[in-house]
C-alpha cells in the first residue's frame, strides 16, 4: 500500500492539524490557577477527555461551543474549584484562538495539489471558521459534528461522510483517513474499513492526552510523528516512481 494509491484524505482537524491540546490547556488556565495543588497538564487533558466523551454520547446534538462550558463547569466541580458563568461561556469560545501546529498550514498546501482534502471534525461551524483560517487551505469538503448531529466515534459521522463523498464521485478504497486519535478516528475507519493514517502527535509523550483510551490497538496502515512526514512520505514516493 502506497499513499499515491489514494486520491483523497479525510482529516480530523483537532488533535491533527490544530493543537487543541494546547489550546485546552490554556484555555483552563484561570480555573487551575486557583487549584491549591497544581494539577500537570495529562491530569488535566485526561479529566477534560473523560467530561467531553460523556458529553458528547448525552447531548450529541449540541454545538461544541455550547458543550465545552458543560465540561468546564464538569472540571471545576470534579476539582472543587470555584467558578462563574461567564467563564463557562468563555471557555466554549476559547476553540477560535486554539493555535494550528506549525507544520500543519504548509503541508496541507502540499498535499491540496495532489488530493482531495476533507474535513470530518468534533466541531461546531463557526468555530472551525476560526480554525480554517489558520490552516490556509480550502477544503474539498468541511463535515462537522454540527452537521452531522453527532460525534465520533459515532458511526453516523463516517455514515455521513462516505455518503457525501460517494455523491462526489469518491470511492471508499481512495479514501485515506488521517488522524491522531486512535478512540475517535482510528478505531471507527477500520469499522468502515477505511484505511487509516496515525499522525502520531503524542509521540513522544506517555498515554492518550485529551483523548479517550482506545481500550484495544487499531489497524494502522501509515503512521507518522507530523503532518510535514506524512508530506515528506508523499514526495518520496513520487520521486521513486
Amino acid at each position: 500500500m502506497k499513499l499515491t494509491d489514494f486520491n483523497t484524505l479525510t482529516f480530523d482537524c483537532y488533535g491533527t492539524l490544530i493543537d487543541w491540546e494546547s489550546g485546552i490547556f490554556q484555555g483552563l488556565k484561570t480555573l487551575l490557577d486557583r487549584a491549591k495543588t497544581p494539577l500537570t497538564r495529562d491530569q488535566v487533558l485526561e479529566a477534560h477527555a473523560r467530561h467531553e466523551s460523556s458529553q458528547q454520547k448525552y447531548t450529541p446534538a449540541k454545538r461544541y461551543q455550547e458543550l465545552l462550558p458543560i465540561v468546564y463547569k464538569r472540571l471545576a466541580e470534579e476539582w472543587s474549584l470555584p467558578f462563574t458563568h461567564e467563564e463557562c461561556v468563555a471557555y466554549g469560545r476559547s476553540v477560535q484562538n486554539w493555535p494550528a501546529f506549525e507544520d500543519s498550514a504548509e503541508a496541507l498546501q502540499y498535499l491540496k495539489k495532489h488530493f482531495k482534502l476533507v474535513i470530518l471534525s468534533n466541531i461546531d461551524n463557526e468555530s472551525f471558521t476560526h480554525s480554517n483560517a489558520k490552516l490556509k487551505v480550502e477544503f474539498d469538503a468541511i463535515i462537522t459534528a454540527e452537521d452531522v448531529g453527532s460525534y465520533k466515534p459515532s458511526p453516523r459521522n463516517f455514515d455521513y461522510m462516505l455518503e457525501k463523498l460517494g455523491d462526489r464521485g469518491i470511492k471508499k478504497e481512495k479514501i485515506l483517513h488521517t488522524a491522531e486519535s486512535l478512540f475517535h478516528d482510528h478505531k471507527p475507519a477500520n469499522e468502515f474499513g477505511l484505511a487509516s493514517c496515525w499522525i502520531y502527535r503524542r509521540h513522544s509523550q506517555p498515554g492518550f492526552g485529551a483523548t479517550m483510551n482506545p481500550g484495544s490497538q487499531p489497524n494502522i496502515d501509515f503512521r507518522f510523528n507530523s503532518m510535514s512526514d506524512l508530506a515528506k512520505a508523499h514526495q518520496e514516493e513520487l520521486a521513486n516512481k
